[in-house]
């Protein structure tokens, strides 16, 4: 369903279903944003390698593990950009 936001050429929401989608999400607010990888790493506490992981959809077990949990309750996780 286009939003006003399509039509400024920026994507979302995302429907996260697998690693793959979460990792086009977070690439997608990361640059969005303006931010390298090694930025939003520092940001966020995190390794800049695993952040470069998430981004192209490698399946940590702590994501496949949530997945599973979303998929058995017959629910979907959903990213959009925060309006706070």
């Amino acid at each position: 369903m286009p939003t006003d936001r399509d039509k400024a050429g920026s994507r979302g929401p995302f429907r996260i279903y697998t690693p793959a989608s979460l990792g086009d999400a977070i690439r997608h607010y990361r640059t969005e944003a303006g931010l390298t990888q090694a930025q939003l790493a520092e940001m966020t506490g995190l390794g800049r390698s695993y952040l470069s992981e998430l981004e192209t959809g490698k399946e940590t077990e702590q994501l496949k593990r949530i997945l599973r949990v979303l998929r058995q309750l017959g629910v979907r996780m959903t990213l959009d950009a925060a309006d706070w």
